[in-house]
């Protein structure tokens, strides 16, 4: 049977009270005996007190103990001289109740006592003399009683005795301990009571955040990824709000740029396709001829595809993990060189100036993959190449500092606004006002860049050049971790 977790909370916090209401129950049901016992036991103690001193009046006035041997009217007497009106004899007026008097003692030679007074004071205190030989009292009443010494004269006659109650008797005292363990048991019902009515609203209060958690939950498993949650106190159901709402953020946007992504490939692929498409069919009908123009028109359309889709596996096996890389110790000057020395033709074909600052010394090297770095600088030559106007600059300077080396490729107008260049490196992005597909450009080339940069344990970062338009800052540690 499936039980709601507001139940299982409800029944976990009855299960909790009624364990300590039980236990704090039968504790006051001990301690109420056991407290109550141990009362009447100090006040029985008072009592053979007051009868230590009317014994020892008693032996002044007669010199020895034989006015009382073996007299249980006298002895009686004696014992009940000594009792003393308790709060237990008043009633709730503060009178005294009109108690009867004891029994008379019963003639104890050869006869066993009877039951109703082995538990009473008189039938557990004894006289002893002072050889601690019994003078009067109860049979086996000496076994572990307490003494009380008797003195005349400052020298020691006797001892009186009363062995402790082991449970209690009186119809009084019983009654009042019943009627306070039935007054614990009522308190013990009551709280359990009150917890009960106050644990339902509670696990309610304590379970609705849980609830509303899973409905949000189901929601975003169900695909709708603007789902958030109020975020509460700051406690760790607050704490897991916010992290419902940081997950539900992240998938929203995943999901919005899987989508933009799907959108970015169709159109990059569609177009190139349509105009293959174009041209084939006006040969087809006959309206361009099949000559070495429509030729090399076709072969430009078929490289550009071409280095879209390869673009494409290059980071679809970034993502997957599946890009191998072959690191060794070289010589990033003389990789950078030979990128500057396959480009530099075309820089001058353009007339774009071409500014080279490299360190003299060869003594600096790197733990990389040579041809991914080889196609790193490629890539962001290409794209200083192409997004460069005509007359312009770039200049390529590396230098080396204590742990990371920095290569850094500053070009000219056109410029990024600064708002953008962050987004330089984001897959298909293109600012409108430079990259545009005339040049070439799919917005894959510098966030191949970038995933060759990481796994080198380096960093990539766009900034406004100098000259005018961006600089691209590569820095990539000159001690890396073999893997």
């Amino acid at each position: 049977m499936k039980i709601m977790i507001k139940y299982r909370l409800l029944i976990a916090m009855l299960a909790a009270t009624g364990a300590v209401v039980v236990s704090m129950f039968l504790i006051m049901q001990w301690s109420i005996g056991r407290g109550f016992l141990a009362y009447v036991n100090t006040m029985e103690e008072d009592r053979l007190g007051r009868l230590a001193q009317v014994l020892e009046r008693a032996y002044q006035a007669n010199g020895s103990w034989d006015f009382v041997k073996d007299d249980n009217a006298t002895w009686s007497k004696l014992v009940t001289s000594s009792r003393e009106t308790s709060d237990l004899d008043r009633n709730e007026h503060g009178e005294r109740r009109m108690t009867p008097p004891p029994p008379p003692f019963p003639n104890l030679s050869g006869h066993p006592l009877p039951p109703r007074f082995q538990y009473r004071f008189e039938g557990r205190v004894l006289l002893l003399d002072a050889q601690k030989v019994k003078v009067i009292g109860m049979p086996n009443a000496q076994e572990a009683a307490q003494l009380h010494k008797i003195t005349s004269s400052g020298r020691i006659v006797g001892y009186v005795g009363l062995r402790p109650r082991q449970r209690l008797t009186d119809n009084y005292q019983l009654l009042f301990v019943k009627q306070q363990k039935l007054t614990m048991g009522l308190v013990a019902v009551v709280m359990f009571l009150v917890s009960a009515a106050i644990s339902l609203p509670l696990a309610h209060r304590l379970v609705l955040p849980i609830k509303r958690l899973a409905a949000s939950m189901h929601r975003l498993a169900s695909g709708e990824y603007s789902t958030r949650v109020a975020v509460g106190p700051e406690d760790e159901l607050g704490q897991l709000a916010r992290d419902f709402n940081t997950l539900a953020l992240t998938l929203e946007n995943n999901e919005r740029a899987r989508r933009r992504w799907v959108a970015d490939v169709s159109h990059e692929l569609r177009t190139p396709l349509a105009i293959l498409r174009g041209e084939i069919e006006a040969i087809q009908d006959g309206v361009r001829q099949a000559g070495p123009e429509s030729m090399r028109s076709l072969h430009g359309e078929v490289m550009h595809l071409s280095r879209l889709v390869d673009d494409l596996y290059q980071i679809s096996l970034y993502d997957i993990g599946a890009l191998t890389y072959r690191k060794e110790s070289i010589d990033l000057k003389e990789v950078l060189e030979d990128a500057l020395a396959m480009l530099g033709q075309e820089f001058v074909q353009k007339g774009i100036n071409l500014s080279i600052e490299l360190p003299r010394d060869d003594g600096c090297s790197v733990f990389a993959d040579p041809d991914r770095l080889s196609q790193l600088f490629s890539n962001l030559l290409d794209n200083s190449l192409k997004y460069t106007d005509a007359g312009g600059k770039l200049s390529v300077r590396l230098k080396y500092r204590p742990n990371t080396a920095l290569v850094e490729f500053a070009d000219s107008a056109p410029g990024v606004a600064p708002d953008q260049l962050e987004r330089l490196f984001d897959r298909l992005y293109r600012v409108e006002s430079s990259r545009n597909r005339a040049k070439g450009g799919a917005g894959l080339g510098l966030a191949i860049c970038k995933n060759i940069v990481e796994a080198h344990e380096g960093t990539i970062t766009a900034l406004s050049s100098p000259h005018g338009g961006v600089l691209i800052r590569v820095e990539l540690p000159l001690t890396g971790s073999r893997t």
